[in-house]
């Protein structure tokens, strides 16, 4: 339902994060980009005052920061029904400084308010079901300091790994409530990143509301999720692996390496390989079966220059879909609206990613793709995913801290009539 009176709750809150132009840019986090760490707020902190060394360094230390977000989208399905919103919101963001250099606090505090949300195109996931605005507080949280690098969170918070991120994909991403621990080890020549712990509810990216792992994945049960992992980065290579368990409803393993060989002629070459392997675990309360199944992909990325050149390939064992209820799907051939994980599917990737920097426009960069499905089995039907984007982030001047972005996305179907869906998306973001 078309709600204006809930506009003056974006006064309150402008929303965090956004939605970078990567290799990842469907909302999946690759492991060499695994963080379990919030960061900082972008605002500089709170002024000193006259006499610095008499305020606590609580204070003293706080930053807060947020961001402005509008977002429209319009998605024309297969059947020829209409999902589309307007909605405008943003979030406020708060970190303190430590406490006995010992514990620190923040919070971020989303909202995603109507512009324009017909009643019958409902389902954009830019607002709540029927259309509705909401406004939450998303993150709650506690930080330890347990040394100079090994940090421990309690409370509502952001994670980004591969299988439980924010996959900020919409107007506001998901969190997550749970107890974790999480650090970096090593120098220059190779450093390690490792984490764990339990996660216990998920806030959805177009809900005010948090709810237990297993619930959200489609289990009748309440469960939560047991994770682990660690990643290890050299000058021109990364290896990473992490399992996500939970009881009675699923282990999801994923491992992932990339290496990067010289090239003479100075472009520059990037080569990864990906696994996750899922399957039942105990009673088998997510689909009241035993099931396992397990996709591989591999991933060749050629920068010259400002251009950079994608070559991938994915394939899905025959057991069954690779599921991703708490991310963005990481598999390589995600795209805008199609993740190619079913069960048998293969998929082939090409990507071409521009940035006009050199050409004098700073910020302003381009991609297209084609993504080809194969082999999934009747009565299903393979498709075809094209993409296209257009990103322009100013470096300077009155909208530096701005972005704006235009995507669109066309899905055919091959076979069951060929019918087709079209994606078109506009998203500004404004930090401060």
């Amino acid at each position: 339902m078309t709600s204006y009176k809930s506009l003056a709750a974006v006064s309150l809150m402008l929303l965090a994060g956004g939605v970078p132009a990567t290799a990842f840019a469907q909302g999946a986090t690759a492991m060499e980009q695994v963080e379990m760490a919030n960061p900082s707020p972008g605002a500089t902190g709170t002024p000193a005052l006259a006499k610095p060394e008499e305020v606590s360094p609580f204070v003293r230390d706080s930053k807060f920061g947020g961001q402005f977000r509008t977002f429209y989208f319009n998605r024309e399905k297969y059947d020829n029904t209409h999902s589309e919103a307007w909605a405008i919101g943003g979030s406020l963001a708060y970190l303190s400084g430590y406490v006995g250099n010992l514990v620190r606090l923040g919070a971020v505090g989303y909202t995603s308010q109507p512009l324009y949300a017909p009643d019958n195109r409902d389902g954009t996931l830019l607002l709540k079901p029927g259309q509705e605005g909401y406004t939450v507080l998303g993150q709650i949280y506690g930080e330890f300091k347990l040394s100079d690098s090994i940090f421990a969170a309690v409370g509502r918070k952001e994670y980004n790994t591969p299988y439980i991120n924010n996959h900020d994909v919409r107007m506001t991403p998901n969190t997550f409530e749970g107890v974790t621990a999480y650090g970096k080890a090593g120098g220059p020549d190779g450093a390690w990143r490792f984490g764990g712990g339990y996660i216990s509810k998920i806030k959805e990216k177009n809900s005010d509301e948090f709810v237990s792992m297993s619930q959200d994945a489609g289990a009748a049960v309440e469960r939560g999720v047991t994770m682990a992992g660690a990643n290890f980065g050299g000058k021109d290579f990364s290896l990473g692996a992490i399992n996500y368990y939970s009881k009675d409803i699923i282990n999801i393993f994923y491992t992932e390496g990339s290496f990067s060989p010289g090239l003479a002629d100075g472009s520059k070459l990037k080569l990864s390989a990906q696994l996750s392997d899922q399957r039942n675990t105990g009673d088998n309360l997510l689909t009241g079966a035993p099931f396992s199944t397990r996709q591989w992909g591999l991933k060749g990325d050629l920068g010259m220059g400002a251009a950079v050149m994608t070559l991938g390939f994915t394939s899905v064992a025959d057991g069954a879909d690779v599921i991703n209820p708490w991310s963005g799907h990481p598999g390589y051939g995600s795209s805008q609206v199609k993740d190619f994980n079913r069960a048998g599917e293969k998929a082939l990737l090409l990507k071409g990613a521009y940035d006009f920097t050199s050409r004098g426009v700073p910020g302003f960069s381009a991609y297209a793709l084609w993504v080809h499905g194969s082999d999934v089995k009747a009565p299903a039907f393979n498709e075809d995913e094209y993409d296209f984007n257009l990103q322009w982030a100013p470096k300077s001047g009155s909208l530096k801290g701005a972005s704006f972005r235009v995507r669109y996305a066309y899905v055919g179907q091959r076979g069951g009539g060929d019918p087709a869906i079209n994606d078109f998306r506009i998203i500004v973001n404004y930090d401060f």
